[in-house]
């Protein structure tokens, strides 16, 4: 079953950190790049950070510095860990390979709310 499972949200106080955690199946993770994304109440899903299958990574520049991406490949599992969030990182953060595939459904992804 193709499938993507965020877990790892939460409240927090600006300043605070989470580490989120995806779990991807194989057919989604394997040799892919896998990215987060994240989408705050009333606005469009946006990228946050990616990571090749080789390690690269890349950074939104409104994370860079605090957010960090990193992949267990044996466990097909994708990391963000967050440092000093503030209130404007509030949104439902989702997981997924880049280019996404056809046909695969974005998971129910996990909220992060950061209050002032």
């Amino acid at each position: 079953q193709v499938q993507l499972v965020e877990s790892g949200g939460g409240l927090v106080q600006t300043g605070g950190s989470l580490r989120l955690s995806c779990a991807a199946s194989a057919s989604i993770f394997s040799l892919n790049t896998m990215g987060w994304f994240r989408q705050a109440p009333g606005k469009q899903r946006q990228w946050v950070a990616s990571i090749s299958s080789g390690g690269n990574t890349y950074y939104d520049d409104s994370v860079k510095g605090r957010f960090t991406i990193s992949r267990d490949n044996p466990k097909n599992t994708v990391y963000l860990q967050m440092n000093n969030l503030n209130p404007e990182d509030t949104a439902v953060y989702y997981c997924n390979s880049i280019p996404r595939k056809v046909g695969v459904p974005w998971g129910q992804g996990t909220q992060v709310t950061v209050s002032s």
